[in-house]
């Protein structure tokens, strides 16, 4: 089959580091033309990889270009018009977490892939850890009886290679909706999708002025799960580490490292399966995976994982979670 032919827009340090070189492996893809709006960087980086052409508008892009799929790494501001024009103009979309930076944008966005008939994938690369699938798998099978109880959390310095992250304009919102959005949809999609129905939030500000730096989230379910997030670019932690707990009626798990222990014959037992990878490896393999299979699904080998309509349900809830810690007071999820 020929291969899917992609255009990359944003060129920032997650292209760089991750989408570029892992596409450019692919056998079955190719990445004809890069876009920044930026025009110096969009040389350089095409130049970098061996890319012959380049843009700063990515309209002219679409116009100009023979492409099967559109991959966006922009400023999160910039991922609504962009993932429109590129699924009016009949191309699957591949967008990098957040989807939007509210609700209402990430409505059109999925609602333009459905009037389109194509493939909307949001990034969500923590699904594609080798340890996340494990203990997901462990879950669905009901290993650890009923799940009542999970805690996550991602405690990381504020990057300064990405100063935009903190311009409300540009991101939508600070930490959660950077770190903590990654972390509510691990939790959620190890769940299988329970229906939430309230939330409350406290949001701190030590070291921004528009956004919040650090978030404390709690959400109660329909079926009774309890889930508490943390998340902060300001923590005085030693050092970054994020983790993913769950807690059973059979059994507990934790996620980095990964360890499961069930009850067996009345003994709690490490039932952790064995040969696991470093930390460093499963996120790049988990990049590495949610890009195989974007460009599987844009190929019509399978359906996409991480879909627009999930991300839809994502940011209703961040949106409750936002307004909570606004009015200070729990928000029900109708």
């Amino acid at each position: 089959m020929d291969k899917l032919r992609i255009g990359v827009v944003g060129l920032g340090w997650v292209s760089q580091v991750f989408h570029l070189p892992i596409l450019s492996r692919f056998e079955d893809a190719e990445i004809v033309a890069v876009c920044d709006r930026d025009k110096s960087r969009a040389r350089m980086i095409a130049e970098r990889f061996g890319f012959s052409r380049h843009y700063s508008d990515y309209q002219q892009m679409l116009e100009k270009e023979d492409l099967a799929a559109i991959d966006v790494c922009t400023t999160t501001d910039a991922h609504l018009p962009i993932t429109l024009a590129a699924l009016q103009a009949g191309k699957d979309v591949f967008v990098e977490k957040p989807i939007a930076r509210r609700y209402s944008e990430a409505i059109q966005m999925a609602e333009a892939a459905k009037a389109a008939k194509r493939n909307l994938m949001v990034g969500m690369n923590n699904r594609f850890r080798p340890d996340t699938m494990i203990l997901k798998s462990f879950i669905e099978k009901g290993e650890l009886g009923k799940i009542f109880y999970a805690k996550a959390g991602w405690l990381k310095k504020l990057s300064t290679g990405n100063p935009w992250i903190t311009q409300k304009d540009k991101s939508g919102g600070g930490v959660f909706l950077d770190l903590g959005i990654v972390m509510l949809d691990m939790v959620l999609w190890m769940l299988g999708f329970p229906p939430v129905e309230r939330v409350t939030a406290k949001m701190y500000m030590h070291k921004t002025k528009s956004v919040e730096d650090s978030c404390v989230v709690f959400i109660e379910m329909k079926y009774g799960t309890s889930i508490v997030l943390e998340v902060s670019w300001s923590f005085q932690a030693a050092e970054d580490y994020f983790f993913c707990d769950f807690f059973g009626s059979e059994g507990s798990a934790k996620i980095n490292p990964l360890r499961i222990h069930k009850q067996l014959h009345g003994s709690l037992v490490n039932v952790t399966p064995a040969k696991l990878e470093t930390p460093a490896n499963l996120y790049k393999r988990s990049y590495e995976n949610e890009l195989k299979h974007f460009v599987g699904a844009a190929r019509g080998l399978h359906q996409v994982i991480s879909t627009g309509d999930e991300a839809v349900q994502r940011m209703k809830i961040v949106d409750a979670i936002y307004l909570s810690a606004q009015k200070g007071k729990e928000i029900v999820i109708k």
